[in-house]
């Protein structure tokens, strides 16, 4: 099979060299579909040139180029099978007029729960949607799409350390008021145990003010933003991570639940209703979820994740990593993307 791997338009690089939950996507299904056997094209102008030289590169975007121009006769001489795309691109005409000429399938992941796309975008055959939670299945049922985990990871995480019995808490993600972190911090006081706080920088700075007195407690470390095997290692040492979010928020992709399985580490997430990615990501032997009310208080639903981190902090690293493994193996995704219907 033949795959091109397409970058857009982006504050980041791909893969970014921080943070960017999309372009860390579209580099792990390149190397699911490199190690599945595919050959595999990274198409458009922002792939990192400091990629190991395995890499076949085209610095060209879809959208910038005419069927019948010599860009277009080059990109059509790959004759690829399939084109892995942000999910913007199926409902931007320009790109699709491209696509559609080059006659291969395309698939996507939605990773934005607020996109509105193009009633024609996906036809469930040869134009693909997936989505993570049955929430988000359910919120895109116009566009056909199918539900798997997104498997995502940078560049020098795509192998992880070997399982142990961590110490301590970890939460990683954005810190601000839809990621809620501060939840996590009156969890872990509850417990009397320490938790270390990964995430880029403050973008909110009224949830900031808000919740300053938590998340500078003593039991708190802030430890910023952390990539590749710095970032790995952070999870390894942990016995649990800690997802949260806010009440109204719906995660789209959800990434580090596979990162922390992946790590050998359970998660214990608090989830405001059913049919959330944690309800798809976790099971009884990776992790637990706090199912918390809506009109509960911080405090009282702290109380609930508290309760998940115990539970949590119970299973075994080696199984947990095990598992974390095959259901966010990279091979596995790309294989399902990959497959059509």
């Amino acid at each position: 099979m033949r795959v091109g791997i397409c970058d857009y338009p982006s504050a980041y690089a791909f893969p970014p060299y921080g943070y960017g939950g999309i372009e860390r996507w579209l580099w792990a299904t390149a190397v699911g579909a490199s190690r599945c056997g595919a050959e595999v094209h990274l198409i458009g102008p922002q792939w990192r040139a400091d990629l190991p030289g395995m890499w076949a590169r085209l610095p060209l975007r879809l959208e910038e180029i005419r069927p019948g121009s010599a860009a277009f006769r080059y990109l059509n001489a790959l004759s690829l099978d399939l084109l892995v795309v942000g999910h913007e691109y199926p409902s931007l005409p320009a790109w699709r007029d491209t696509w559609r000429e080059l006659g291969c399938d395309v698939v996507t992941f939605q990773h934005d729960p607020d996109f509105r796309h193009a009633a024609d975008a996906f036809d469930g055959q040869r134009s693909r949607l997936f989505c993570y939670s049955a929430e988000m299945v359910e919120r895109y049922r116009i566009c056909k799409p199918y539900q798997a985990v997104s498997v995502q990871f940078g560049l020098n995480e795509e192998t992880v350390p070997p399982a142990q019995n961590g110490h301590d808490l970890v939460w990683l993600g954005r810190l601000d008021g839809q990621k809620a972190p501060h939840l996590a911090a009156c969890a872990a006081a509850k417990l009397g145990q320490r938790l270390r706080i990964i995430g880029t920088p403050v973008r909110d700075s009224r949830y900031t003010e808000a919740y300053r007195e938590l998340t500078n407690a003593p039991h708190v470390e802030l430890v910023g933003e952390v990539v590749g095997s710095e970032k790995l290692q952070f999870l390894s040492n942990a016995s649990v991570f800690v997802y949260t979010s806010a009440r109204d928020y719906v995660e789209a992709g959800a990434a580090t639940f596979g990162e922390a399985l992946r790590c050998g580490t359970p998660v214990a997430a608090l989830a405001w209703r059913p049919g959330t990615c944690a309800e798809n990501a976790l099971c009884d032997q990776t992790g637990s979820i706090a199912f918390a009310d809506p009109e509960l208080d911080d405090d009282a639903a702290a109380e609930l994740l508290a309760e998940a981190i115990r539970r949590a902090q119970e299973l075994p690293a080696v199984t947990v990593q095990e598992i974390g493994l095959t259901r966010f193996d990279p091979a596995v995704h790309f294989s399902t993307l990959a497959a059509r219907p």
